[in-house]
């Protein structure tokens, strides 16, 4: 296997405990691969399991039936058979996430936000910090709002702390739910640029993306997620 991420068959059913337990199918047959310096953008209408599909692949959904791949550390884990500290562990090590909302530390300063995950591997701290402002100066973020938390900024300004955040580590495999939501045309362009700097650099990228033209220019292919729709 050279796929970074091989997914075969995956299916997600959510079991609504309230409800007497009535099962909601979700997705069925799920099946693609993610080759290094690829990126795979999920498409299909809202509601059709974009948001799951790449919750499974990061292991915050647990598959139900049939297997998702990831090359982790030079071996291939089952993240749908992985205990749970594997799971934490592919996630230090393997692979990123740049969400749709930004989750940080209360009164944090942003700088520091943006450079915890290169402190976490071991990075020194005036290191991490330098390579985050050169991620916030090109996304933007005026330098008199560093040393402020995140949590006091515009969606707009919060949706680019969270692709600095996504961005600045050098993870094998990103996944990103829509990363460009919140942006204006001159930080799409960035998010694009950063792309492409990512795929010369090997990393495998799954994404969810609702604009077009934006679409087009980050997809090296596209997937129709309609065609794992669960019947009910």
């Amino acid at each position: 296997m050279t796929a970074m991420i091989d997914i075969s068959n995956a299916e997600k059913t959510f079991t609504m405990h309230l409800q007497g337990g009535v099962e909601l199918p979700v997705v069925r047959g799920v099946s693609f691969q993610v080759e290094p310096g690829e990126c795979v953008v999920l498409s299909g209408p809202s509601g059709a399991g974009k948001s799951s599909i790449l919750k499974m692949i990061f292991g915050n959904y647990r598959c139900d039936g049939g297997r998702i791949g990831i090359r982790h550390q030079g071996q291939v884990v089952d993240l749908a058979t992985a205990e749970p500290r594997q799971v934490l562990s592919i996630r230090r090590a393997t692979i990123g996430y740049v969400s749709q909302f930004l989750r940080a530390v209360p009164r944090v300063p942003t700088i520091d936000v943006v450079a915890e995950p290169l402190i976490a591997t071991g990075m020194a701290r005036e290191e991490a910090r330098a390579r985050a402002g050169q991620l916030l100066r090109r996304l933007n973020i005026p330098q008199r709002l560093w040393q402020l938390p995140p949590s006091t900024f515009s969606g707009g300004e919060q949706q680019r702390v969270n692709i600095a955040h996504g961005f600045i580590s050098d993870l094998p495999i990103l996944l990103l739910d829509e990363p460009t939501a919140s942006l204006d045309a001159a930080n799409r362009a960035v998010v694009v640029e950063l792309v492409a700097e990512k795929k010369k650099a090997g990393v495998a990228m799954v994404a969810i993306v609702h604009d077009d033209e934006i679409r087009h220019l980050i997809a090296d292919r596209i997937v129709d997620v309609t065609a794992f729709a669960a019947a009910a």
